[in-house]
């Protein structure tokens, strides 16, 4: 039972990573202002952010990636 939910959790963390490295590589843009790239995280739907805002955070402060909601301006 344990190595059950064990294998479930390992596989769920495992797919959770991959879909933000997916997720990651589609929506990264330059900024030209500072020519810094930033994870693009769309406006109308706040729910991948949330969703991501754990590994974004670790992300930005391993590889220095910005992190917006929205495009830039």
């Amino acid at each position: 039972m344990i190595k059950k939910i064990f294998v479930t959790f390992v596989a769920v963390t495992f797919v959770y990573l991959c879909s933000y490295c997916i997720f990651r590589q589609k929506n990264t843009q330059i900024w030209e202002v500072n020519n810094k790239p930033y994870v693009i995280f769309p406006k109308d739907n706040l729910v991948l952010y949330y969703l991501y805002r754990p590994l974004s955070i670790i992300d930005s402060k391993m590889t220095g990636i910005g992190i917006h909601i929205g495009p830039h301006r």
